[in-house]
């Protein structure tokens, strides 16, 4: 991800090109797909002008994890394709070294186009959606609440204006330390320790004093889809 800028109280992203695109092919309903980079040159977000997810995300880290959702499999099916995130109002789409975007974005528009034609729902399986990460819970701290209020008002809008999102995992009272996951855009960016440290940190460490530190968590579920809302029916 690209690095916060602190501008007064609020977390700034610099601007990123928006790239316009129309795709039309057969019986296909022409559809007007936009195109925006995003700090990580392996990621590319695609706006097709609908609803995606009505709250919250959905992070797809390989195939395997796509099986539950028609549009993430098809776009797995892309030769290059190694990560598909779903956000408000767009695809994130992230791709292998070896592959060019100029190749790449005829197949990915065609398949958003064969899904929003299909009828299909986004998730097949409506159980698997989990409750918001940063929604507040009774027996959670005062620490907890004001940590998950700040991801959710603060910072969660900033990060996903560029294509990606962060899983609030837990809180550490004895260390201070905040466990957060990157999704979508911020996985695998170069950028993403900076916008870490730089802007996440900084922020829950001037609101909230007892947070020390935040830390990036790496386990091995990444073959699981990562929802944190519902799709848009």
């Amino acid at each position: 991800m690209g690095s916060f800028q602190r501008v007064g109280e609020r977390l700034m992203f610099p601007n990123h090109k928006f790239v316009t695109t129309s795709a039309m092919t057969g019986q296909r309903r022409n559809i007007f797909i936009q195109t925006q980079s995003t700090p990580n040159p392996a990621s590319l977000m695609f706006f097709p002008g609908k609803p995606i997810m009505e709250n919250g995300s959905a992070d797809f880290p390989n195939a395997r994890s796509a099986m539950s959702s028609p549009l993430a499999k098809a776009l797995f099916g892309i030769d290059g394709v190694t990560r598909v995130f779903f956000g408000s109002d767009f695809i994130t789409v992230t791709k292998s070294d070896e592959n060019s975007w100029d190749l790449l974005k005829p197949h990915i528009f065609a398949a958003i186009m064969d899904f929003f034609s299909s009828g299909q729902p986004l998730i097949l399986d409506s159980t698997t959606v989990a409750s918001m990460d940063t929604a507040i819970h009774e027996d959670d701290s005062e620490t907890v609440a004001m940590i998950k209020e700040l991801l959710e008002t603060r910072i969660r809008p900033a990060v996903q204006d560029d294509g990606g999102d962060i899983e609030y995992v837990k809180f550490e009272p004895e260390t201070g330390i905040v466990k957060l996951r990157m999704q979508g855009a911020c996985s695998g960016c170069p950028s993403s320790s900076v916008t870490l440290k730089s802007g996440i940190e900084n922020m829950l460490m001037h609101y909230v004093p007892e947070v020390k530190g935040v830390e990036q968590e790496f386990d091995g579920e990444e073959e699981d889809i990562k929802l944190t809302g519902a799709p848009h029916e």
